[in-house]
């Protein structure tokens, strides 16, 4: 079932591995506007995510700007973020937080940061986020603060944004504004 159109000027995309979420992160940054700016929180620390990255590149095609920044999201945000017929696409908030525990950044202030400025951005802005909190417990500590942190990172942004779409198997739910049940008798 699609969603049901709602105005929006910014959107969390959540979903798990492979679901779907950015192809529709990148088919609603594209019908927002013809200047596009994508944000891009991923590091090529091997050959394989070099590979990765190209091969979104790619499939993005021409109309796209990428910016890549695997920290300083807020202040690049503000920076692309800017009016006019422009959209910017965050992809993706999971790797940014990895990128900030791994850094030793405090992922709280950051998390913060980030919620606060959502309102104020002047441009449509597409979040993409895993949703990880669904699968086995990770046995390891860190892997369970990570886990922990995502599930808190996606609840502040998701308070911050207009609306928020769940993609399941390629299969678009919104969630905010959430749906509403009409109960009256009739």
């Amino acid at each position: 079932m699609q969603p049901k159109l709602v105005e929006a000027r910014s959107v969390l995309v959540l979903g798990g591995a492979r679901s779907g979420k950015s192809a529709y992160a990148q088919n609603l940054a594209e019908s927002a506007a013809p200047e596009r700016f994508y944000l891009a929180t991923a590091e090529a620390g091997d050959a394989e995510m070099a590979a990765r990255i190209a091969r979104h590149q790619a499939e993005r095609g021409d109309g796209w700007t990428t910016v890549e920044e695997p920290l300083a999201l807020v202040e690049t945000l503000r920076a692309v973020a800017r009016p006019g017929r422009r959209a910017v696409l965050v992809d993706c908030l999971t790797l940014w937080l990895s990128n900030l525990m791994l850094a030793g950044r405090d992922v709280e202030a950051e998390v913060a940061r980030l919620a606060a400025a959502i309102g104020a951005l002047e441009s449509p802005v597409v979040f993409v986020s895993n949703e990880i909190g669904l699968g086995l417990v990770p046995e390891t500590k860190l892997g369970r603060e990570f886990r922990d942190w995502q599930g808190r990172a996606n609840r502040k942004v998701a308070r911050a944004c207009d609306a928020v779409v769940f993609v399941a198997a390629g299969q678009p739910t919104l969630l905010k504004p959430p749906p509403r049940l009409d109960l009256r008798l009739r």
